[in-house]
């Protein structure tokens, strides 16, 4: 009777992240999403505890179980409600290895028990030995991977690396895979040792394969990285014949995968071209390849900024991690309330690449309380823009780059972009002339229809939101 309820369990934890993942592709319910999968989860967690049983005999161990729950509620609680929307990325990257590493712990654990039967003489089923492999490598990837996502996206690592470093991932995954396919097939008690190299190289390819990979990338190796723990819980399921693990893992690494595949789309780029393009790995500071000077630009002072959106009819804002990094997007919103009391339609548009994470500007602007029906997608708002007075732009630099259409010898040639060009007025906000991080000139910035208005984008808001109740 309790097998039957301990799987009733795992089918309502499996029907709401089903549910719950369906729920969170519309704003509107994407918070009530996360509770339903959330009750789930918790679902099928007490049902294992107090419900499962192999041979007999039940877990156990409750003091352990419940203080480890409780430790890592409490941490994950305080880091999510203290967390700065600027450290959003890291902070995923970081939640996202440690679940990697709960993959690849629960190999070293499996195998542990493999190695004790074979070493008194019992046989080790190949498939099992082949799961355990493949969760362990994946899990050590993503784990190491996302380790080195974090300290590139928080500043504390630099992008690293050395002539033929591909070709020198590409012979370090050869050998895995090799001594793993080698182990499985030959597997006996002097090379059982050769699992814990697999662990050590797998860690090592983890490291060198983000090493590289340029910060402007960072949201397409994010997304990559949580489908690679998705598939190594999905290894889990599989071996504890885990209905709900693997059902939540097989959705993690499907939508992770799906995602990754979307933004490589938006930057009109093929994933292997991002793993090996390093794009936005230049950060000195200066025109990248692919640019050249463009000559002078001009600033447009407070009071003439505010006059034109005030009496414009149509203002779309287009924000960038410069709005996050300044915590400005509830400044942001007040602009936007007080335009449309004078009568101003005002927008948001959105490209898929903003930010340093997928959904990064969705989340910013979710939490002002925008209205999400203002948020436009980047082809409704390249259809928008031709009638549009003024374009706002806030912190946002490479997605809105001409250079992207027009210049072949660009990096981010062929890149769909925010063609906010065609718009009557483009007034952007940056701190600096600075290059964007991609590290390359944005020609945009030199045309006869932009003005920069140079600041960080909370003061500057505050204060063209106060000329604007003058005019």
């Amino acid at each position: 009777m309790e097998l039957n309820i301990l799987t009733l369990c795992y089918l309502i934890g499996s029907i709401t992240f089903i549910l719950g993942l369906k729920m969170l592709s519309n704003p509107a319910t994407a918070r009530k999403g996360n509770l339903v999968a959330a009750g789930g989860m918790t679902i099928a967690i007490f049902g294992t505890i107090f419900l499962y049983e192999e041979n007999g005999a039940k877990l156990g161990n409750y003091p352990w179980i419940f203080a480890a729950l409780a430790i890592g509620g409490i941490i994950g609680t305080m880091a999510a409600k203290k967390v700065k929307m600027t450290a959003m990325p890291e902070m995923v990257s970081l939640f996202n290895g440690m679940g990697g590493a709960c993959a690849a712990l629960i190999g070293f654990i499996e195998f542990g028990h493999l190695a004790k039967g074979l070493s008194n003489g019992g046989v080790i089923h190949t498939g099992m030995l082949s799961i355990i492999l493949v969760g362990l490598v994946i899990g050590s990837v993503s784990f190491a991977g996302s380790m080195v996502a974090w300290g590139k996206l928080n500043g504390k690592l630099k992008d690293f690396s050395f002539p033929g470093q591909h070709i020198f991932n590409l012979l370090l995954l050869a050998i895995i895979v090799s001594l793993s396919v080698y182990l499985v097939v030959n597997i006996s008690p002097e090379n059982v040792y050769l699992f814990y190299v697999i662990a050590g190289l797998s860690l090592t390819y983890g490291v060198f394969f983000v090493f590289p990979i340029g910060g402007a990338d960072m949201p397409v190796v994010i997304s990559l990285l949580n489908s690679f723990t998705g598939v190594a819980a999905a290894c889990g399921g599989f071996l504890y014949d885990n209905k709900v693990m693997l059902t939540g893992g097989i959705l993690v690494g499907a939508a992770g995968t799906l995602l990754t595949m979307l933004m490589c789309k938006a930057m009109n780029r093929s994933l292997s071209n991002v793993l090996i393009g390093s794009f936005g790995g230049n950060k000195s500071g200066g025109a990248a390849a692919g640019s050249t000077p463009q000559g002078n630009y001009k600033e447009i002072s407070l009071n003439d900024a505010a006059t034109v959106m005030a009496y414009a009819n149509k203002v779309i804002i287009v924000p960038g991690y410069g709005l996050a990094v300044a915590q400005a997007q509830h400044t942001c919103h007040e602009l936007e309330k007080y335009l449309e009391e004078k009568g101003v339609e005002v927008k948001y548009a959105i490209h898929p690449v903003a930010g340093r994470m997928p959904g990064h500007m969705n989340v910013l602007l979710a939490e002002a309380d925008v209205n999400y029906e203002k948020l436009m997608e980047m082809e409704q708002a390249n259809d928008e823009f031709k009638s549009t007075d003024v374009v706002l732009i806030l912190g946002a630099n490479d997605v809105v780059n001409p250079a992207a259409k027009n210049d072949p010898s660009s990096p981010i040639y062929g890149m769909p972009i925010l063609e906010v060009e065609q718009a009557k007025t483009v007034i952007v906000n940056k701190r600096s002339m600075k290059p964007g991080y991609a590290g390359i000139e944005n020609d945009l910035f030199f045309q006869p229809k932009t003005s920069m208005l140079f600041g960080d984008a909370k003061k500057a808001l505050q204060d063209l939101l106060a000329e604007v109740k003058n005019v």
